[in-house]
């Protein structure tokens, strides 16, 4: 029989897939961090943007469907964070209207900017949505300073329920030394990402030798980042919840929930080794290109392993910092019991719509990127 708790734990997953897909597409952000760094040339450059130009939607799409499901699935979470941490989310909107308007206006006739400055815009998208992104959901494990209340929905005056309890909204994020780094480990996973993808989806040698250069570079700061995350997730302090919905500090609740949890284990270290060996197979091997087959998945599975272990096992996934039975869970944050179980019938047509975007990018991606296709369709 399907309970209101199962209902819980199914959308919390679909949220933990979303949001490992969404890093995995971040590939596009990534790569357009290497427009300079990896592309010497104008030609090269040129293919960099067209590379990811065709696949920018995605990512975006992807960011937009991760928020309408915490909506409509954990509306609490939805009107805390977006409500109340709107910089952050607002920063990050703006770096991807920075991406669209450069996509579509740097090859316009008339443009009085130039390429150049539209490139610079898609470079600090590059770099910036990763960035903050990261650093957001790093607040999932050190909390946010939030306060809720229920009872204030009544209210016909001011009838807000979450209230933020500082004036920087969000922005006092970035004092947690974790948030950063997680925000850091996040930019150079989307970076290595993105070198993989035009390493496999352009067929140009001398730009592929760049392009691996930037991966050993961007890798080596993930490694970096990865292991601070790694040890500061072992030891730390979790946000507990027990049977009656009290929260209560844990040490090492994060570690006891990967010991506790050996299936989410597997998925996380099969992810890594997934992420790991598609690097280092292209960085060992000149003429093996597929490494982002290996290292896109990898990623995937790591960080659906990462969003678990922030909700699930009795774990409050947004802690309040102020107070902290105030922080979310699954169980007082999520919809209606009607809602979750209308919400999951529609989502078994989920692989479907994989499965037609998996076909159609298959179909664009037939043959490699080349300067002579670009001379023959339309650019970027």
């Amino acid at each position: 029989m399907i309970t209101y708790v199962f209902l819980q734990h199914y959308w919390w997953f679909l949220i933990a897939l979303l949001g490992g897909l969404l890093v995995f597409l971040l590939f596009v952000q990534g790569g357009n961090a290497l427009i300079f760094p990896a592309g010497k040339s104008e030609e090269e450059r040129s293919l960099i943007v067209n590379s990811t130009g065709r696949k920018w939607e995605l990512t975006f799409t992807t960011l937009v469907t991760f928020g309408g499901a915490f909506f409509a699935s954990f509306p609490l979470f939805y009107s805390t964070s977006f409500g109340g941490a709107y910089w952050v989310w607002i920063l990050i909107l703006i770096t991807f209207v920075f991406q669209a308007v450069s996509y579509e206006f740097q090859s316009k006739a008339g443009n009085l900017l130039g390429k150049t400055c539209f490139r610079i815009f898609l470079t600090l998208n590059g770099c910036l949505a990763p960035l903050l992104i990261g650093t957001a959901v790093g607040t999932f494990f050190t909390g946010s300073q939030f306060i809720v209340d229920k009872g204030a929905v009544g209210d016909i005056a001011a009838p807000v329920i979450s209230r933020w309890a500082n004036g920087w909204h969000g922005l006092e994020a970035v004092a947690e030394p974790f948030n950063v780094l997680f925000g850091v480990m996040v930019m150079c996973l989307a970076i290595s990402l993105g070198a993989l993808y035009l390493i496999n989806n352009i067929d140009n040698e001398k730009l592929a030798s760049q392009l691996r250069r930037s991966l050993l570079v961007a890798f080596g700061g993930f490694l970096v980042a990865l292991l601070y995350v790694l040890i500061r997730l072992s030891t730390m302090e979790g946000f507990t919840v027990d049977a009656e919905g009290v929260v209560s500090l844990e040490a090492g609740k994060y570690l006891h929930n990967f010991l506790q949890m050996p299936l989410v284990l597997g998925l996380f270290l099969a992810g890594a080794v997934l992420l790991v060996v598609g690097v280092l197979m292209t960085l060992l091997n000149g003429a093996f290109k597929r490494g982002i087959w290996l290292a896109g998945p990898g990623a995937t599975l790591a960080v659906v392993a990462l969003f678990l272990i922030a909700g699930y096992n009795g774990t409050a996934y947004y802690p309040s910092t102020v107070d902290m039975q105030d922080s979310l869970t699954l169980a007082n944050s999520c919809s209606s019991e009607f809602t979750l179980r209308t919400m999951a019938v529609v989502s078994l047509i989920i692989p479907f719509v994989v499965s037609y975007i998996a076909y159609f990018w298959r179909q664009m991606d037939k043959r490699s990127l080349t300067s002579e296709e670009l001379d023959r369709s339309e650019k970027y």
